[in-house]
């Protein structure tokens, strides 16, 4: 589980067919093209793709004070610098009263209500940017994703680049299938969810103590 860069950049050029690095300082146009990927937000164009259960944070924010609206909401609230995604923008810190009534502008969430409390994918270093808390599920897709920017990069090939990266048809594509399955494995790492219960099974469960345990032998009608 998990990476470091230079086994992303090797993973990557494995899957594009081209010779491993040795270092991050090797003097070769592979890990040349494989920087610019890199620095031109690499990471975070894989971070943008799902709600990662790996990178989420929770935070507090507080309005700006320093802004005030001129019209529309009454207060300003500063995105985070590591901010990727918003995954949940609620009233309490328990994230049980999401704020229904907001606008995401400009670096900036609008709102009615003095404090917020949000939780986003983070590409800061303890969360989305720690690559080696990275799921390998996680690791695959990253790789995938590289791969089909170097090939996007290197090569005139129109059938190389789609087999990579299919605008088209995303799942006939190696970054389609490698994302698809780690939105998948995402998904079921994440915490149980139930159905919301009916008024009928709210009825049954008032009332304080029930002596029956829930049996079908006191039922009328």
């Amino acid at each position: 589980m998990g990476t470091s860069r230079l086994a992303l950049y090797n993973d990557a050029l494995l899957l594009a067919g081209e010779r491993a690095l040795s270092s991050l300082s090797e003097t070769v146009e592979t890990r040349r093209v494989m920087d610019l990927i890199w620095n031109d937000g690499g990471v975070n164009a894989c971070l943008e793709e799902g709600q990662w259960q790996f990178a989420m944070r929770s935070v507090q924010v507080d309005y700006d004070t320093a802004i005030t609206p001129s019209f529309g909401y009454a207060r300003a609230f500063s995105k985070p610098s590591d901010w990727i995604m918003t995954s949940g923008l609620c009233a309490d810190e328990y994230f049980r009263s999401p704020v229904t009534r907001y606008v995401d502008e400009a670096g900036y969430w609008y709102a009615d209500v003095d404090t917020i409390y949000v939780r986003y994918v983070s590409n800061n270093a303890s969360f989305g940017g720690n690559l080696g808390s990275w799921p390998q599920t996680f690791v695959e897709f990253a790789a995938a994703h590289f791969a089909a920017k170097f090939i996007w990069k290197s090569s005139n090939d129109d059938t190389k680049r789609k087999m990579f990266d299919n605008p088209d048809n995303p799942l006939h594509s190696i970054r389609g299938r490698a994302l698809q399955k780690a939105k998948s494995k995402c998904a079921m790492s994440g915490p149980a969810r139930f159905f919301a219960q009916g008024n009928w099974t709210r009825s049954r469960m008032s009332g304080g103590n029930r002596r029956d345990g829930g049996g079908t032998a006191n039922l009328i009608g």
